[in-house]
């Protein structure tokens, strides 16, 4: 018996073998994964595509910083911001947060320099908010090697009463207590990066001071804003949103009782280059600095996908699990209500804080609610919004956190990509709608 095909029969099966071997081989990808990387062949008919921000020139540093401090917003330029004789306090924030200063650094003392101001009248303050101290090898990082040990550099203490000053409260209750040496200068330099935030709706500007140099109290004052005063989350407490933020709102306010405050903050890219700054008024520049960033690192896209693969973007993004946090925050938005998200975050430092991984004795969000309500820590707030996207969605973890801890935060372990990929296709079958997003610490997916 003999069969005979058709030239067009032919060529037909031969577009439907090629289609068949193109989808076999996959798509394949490198994924940042604390300072190394992580391989992946994704194999699905279904891909929707790689989720990043398109190709953005970074231009000289230097003279972007020089324009941005010339050309600042609502205020007059920098040098005529500052005369000889004050005394300033410059805020940084720490080594979690990479926001350029080892290159905006040496140019504001160059010019503080020039105004007149000596090194001995200037100082530097790590923003720590409820982090720990940053180590002399990190200060060096963030100041860079020609200010490391030539300028004082500080790091914030939110529990040293003796090193707050109370300045007020505000109208929502929380308690304005800054670091004593930021507090008592004749004015102010905070700097910072700006980027999105799960419930600060963006971080930088004003965050550098609340909760950056506030007190712990301070802290807890104006984070449990991020509970609605009825039940659950506050809805406008959420990445990308300032109005209407009950956080955001908080934080504008308790810093209103400060010293006259001069903003310098950068926008930094997944490769860590400055391609945007904006200077000036705390919140007239932020706001606008909000908006720089937005039109970069918003990323329409026209469905959401049962299956995400998110990088955080490697370190310092995914130093502990409360930083990688942020890139589940985001990348989520992308996800289909029950769907499975893949997230690679190697937390070399743990969870970001001893009282962390506590929280998750409670399993049910409601319960846990309460009991955050009762007893309230910033950390259980983290822990808690972890625990609502690991109900919502089927979130596997690559990461060198311990298995069984992983699972107790209602999620699924895995060693590697691949056997990530295992798991998550016993919930999706075999070709799932995906996407890959390689710095998911960096992007807001958008549904248009």
């Amino acid at each position: 018996m003999s069969i005979v095909l058709s030239l067009k029969d032919a060529f037909d099966y031969l577009f439907l073998a090629m289609l068949f071997f193109l989808w076999m081989k996959g798509y394949s990808f490198r994924l940042r994964y604390g300072k190394g990387e992580k391989g992946l062949t994704l194999k699905t008919r279904n891909f929707l595509g790689v989720l990043k921000t398109p190709t953005i020139s970074a231009p000289d540093p230097s003279a972007l910083i020089e324009s941005s401090l010339d050309n600042p917003v609502n205020l007059p330029p920098f040098d005529d911001v500052f005369s000889p004789g004050d005394s300033l306090s410059i805020v940084c924030s720490d080594i979690t947060r990479y926001t350029g200063s080892d290159r905006f650094l040496p140019i504001l003392f160059q010019r503080l320099s020039r105004i007149g101001i000596k090194d001995a009248s200037i100082s530097v303050t790590i923003s720590l908010g409820i982090h720990r101290p940053q180590t002399n090898g990190e200060i060096r990082e963030i100041v860079g090697e020609k200010l490391y040990g030539r300028v004082r550099v500080f790091n914030h203490d939110a529990k040293n009463d003796a090193e707050l000053k109370l300045l007020g409260i505000t109208k929502r209750g929380t308690m304005a207590e800054f670091n004593r040496r930021v507090a008592e200068a004749d004015k102010i330099i905070v700097t910072g990066a700006i980027g999105f935030h799960y419930f600060a709706g963006f971080s930088g500007g004003r965050k550098g001071i609340m909760p950056g140099v506030s007190s712990f109290r301070s802290c807890v004052n104006n984070h449990l804003l991020v509970l609605h005063p009825d039940e659950g989350k506050h809805p406008q407490a959420a990445t990308g949103t300032l109005k209407g933020n009950p956080v955001h709102e908080d934080m504008v306010e308790a810093c209103q009782g400060l010293p006259p405050v001069f903003l310098f903050n950068t926008i930094i890219s997944p490769d860590r280059q400055i391609i945007k700054a904006v200077s000036g008024d705390m919140t007239i520049a932020f706001e606008r600095g909000c908006e720089m960033l937005k039109e970069d690192f918003c990323i329409p896209i026209k469905e959401k996908a049962d299956l995400i693969i998110a990088s955080c973007g490697g370190f310092p993004k995914d130093i502990n699990f409360i930083q990688a946090h942020k890139s589940l925050d985001y990348a989520i938005t992308a996800l289909k209500e029950g769907g499975v998200m893949i997230l690679l975050a190697e937390c070399t430092e743990g969870y970001g804080h001893p009282t962390f991984h506590r929280w998750f004795r409670y399993k049910d969000v409601k319960e846990f609610e309460e009991e955050l309500r009762r007893n309230y820590e910033i950390n259980g707030q983290t822990a808690y919004s972890t625990l609502i996207k690991a109900k919502r969605a089927i979130v596997i973890l690559v990461s060198s956190l311990p298995p069984p801890d992983v699972r107790q935060m209602s999620m699924f372990p895995a060693r590697d990509l691949e056997e990530a990929l295992s798991v998550a296709r016993s919930f999706t079958g075999d070709n799932p709608t995906s996407y890959v997003i390689p710095e998911a610490g960096s992007i807001l997916p958008i549904v248009q």
